[in-house]
């Protein structure tokens, strides 16, 4: 049966009945059988939906009034969801949140079937106890309105920034220092990057907070070499904010989607900031990757420790391993780690981390993740277990027919990506049997679930 042509305009309103949550966090429901998308609507809920934007094969709506409210709804941070990214499933109550999190991969995998998707063991979410204030880094973009430096994240479909003293799932002390910089830069009247002008220094403020420690790593991000009244902005910082260890300028010039630049110079304090998970200590570089939930870190790296079921005969090779956490964290129980990693000063790290931990049976290189596998092949290395933690595109084509192709025997693959995780399963399921998926929370408030998956080799 074809579907009927529907004669709608933008802002027309229609009711809609909401079925599911999609993979970004809208509601999902059906307009005379063409899919509806509506920010803020939750599963069974009867609303009524303003058309925003009309595409060919679905419709983008906005939630106009509420007829039939969900049990599941939670008002609280609704003014500020409706402003900036990365609170998108905020107005659904947390125990909800974590079955629309398993729900997420399951319609990843039924849109992508991998072999014997059907049959898969996915379990419950892994929640947080206070699934709030978790996230250990603020990256907030500032600017200066009516002569106020304001500093927070880009609104919703905009380059606008929206100013955020508060923010519910971030940390608190990134969140005080974030203000107290904000009123520094002000009174010293340091100038602040206008992107309509293309003027100004200071861009960016991305604060790092060590859970352990109780300290902080500043980065300024500007649009110069120079940071006028430097001098006077480090000894103001050191007065006022003593929780921050170590200043950082980061030096990224003009127009560009990008946040980092290439050139990372330190001001003061230490090189890096040291954070302890599950018994190791790690030094990070400002611009050096660690998650941002360190709490659902641990039970993380634990589970992929359990589901790896390594011994003193596994040579283990960590691929993406950033400053070495994963790797680290398992070396005690393997006979050797090797581990690759495309930015060098991640590997500079990883090398660090692995001499102040006393680990002497891990090895790190700089290059792609195939190009590292290809070498430790051909240097003889017999790579029995495998462990990846790639980026949200997934694994690199050449790495997944490698894999695919020497099929080390154990293998577990953490996924920040419902869909491309999928997708590679679809490949990786011609030679392994996908035994368990454990989906865990990193990003309360948000659509975004990480998952952890055991495979075995057939």
């Amino acid at each position: 049966m074809e579907k009927e042509e529907i004669e709608l305009k933008i802002g027309d309103r229609f009711p809609l009945t909401i079925k599911k949550i999609g993979i970004n966090g809208e509601g999902v429901g059906y307009f005379k059988r063409k899919t509806t998308f509506v920010a803020g609507a939750i599963t069974g809920e009867e609303i009524v939906c303003e058309v925003k934007d009309i595409h060919d094969k679905y419709i983008v709506g906005k939630l106009h009034k509420i007829r039939k409210k969900s049990p599941n709804r939670n008002d609280e941070f609704k003014e500020l969801a409706d402003k900036v990214g990365g609170l998108e499933l905020a107005h659904i109550k947390y125990s909800e949140q974590l079955k629309v999190k398993k729900n997420i991969l399951e319609q990843a995998l039924e849109r992508f079937t991998p072999a014997g998707w059907h049959r898969y063991i996915i379990k419950d979410t892994i929640g947080m106890q206070t699934p709030l204030h978790y996230r250990n880094k603020a990256q907030f973009q500032v600017r200066k309105i009516n002569d106020k430096v304001i500093a927070g994240l880009y609104q919703h479909g905009t380059h606008d920034v929206v100013d955020l003293p508060e923010m519910p799932t971030q940390s608190s002390m990134t969140l005080v220092i974030i203000n107290k910089l904000k009123s520094i830069i002000e009174d010293l009247d340091i100038p602040i990057y206008n992107p309509d002008e293309k003027s100004g220094i200071i861009k960016t403020l991305v604060v790092r907070e060590s859970m352990s420690f109780k300290n902080a790593q500043l980065t300024i991000i500007t649009n110069s070499q120079k940071l006028p009244r430097k001098r006077e902005l480090i000894e103001r910082i050191n007065q006022e904010i003593p929780e921050i260890i170590s200043i950082s300028q980061n030096v990224n010039k003009g127009e560009t989607t990008l946040v980092w630049g290439e050139d990372t110079t330190l001001l003061w304090g230490e090189k890096y900031l040291q954070e302890t998970i599950n018994g190791l200590t790690f030094n990070l570089s400002p611009r050096a990757f660690l998650q941002l939930n360190i709490e659902q870190t641990k039970k993380m790296y634990n589970i992929a420790l359990d589901y790896l079921d390594a011994d003193k005969n596994s040579v283990l090779y960590d691929a993406y391993a950033g400053v070495g956490t994963i790797g680290l964290s398992l070396a005690k129980n393997v006979k050797m780690v090797y581990g690759s990693e495309i930015i060098p000063e991640a590997i500079a790290d990883a090398k660090i981390n692995a001499e102040q931990n006393n680990i002497t049976n891990a090895d790190y290189r700089v290059d792609t993740a195939v190009h590292i596998y290809d070498d430790l092949i051909d240097e003889g290395v017999d790579i029995n277990t495998l462990i990846v933690d790639p980026p949200r595109t997934g694994l690199e084509d050449d790495l997944l027919d490698a894999i695919v192709d020497m099929a080390p025997e154990k293998f577990v693959y953490i996924s920040c990506n419902p869909s491309t995780l999928a997708k590679d399963l679809r490949e990786l399921s011609k030679t392994y049997i996908v035994e368990d998926l454990q989906p865990i929370d990193m990003f309360p408030q948000t659509p975004h679930v990480e998952t952890v998956v055991k495979l075995k080799r057939k």
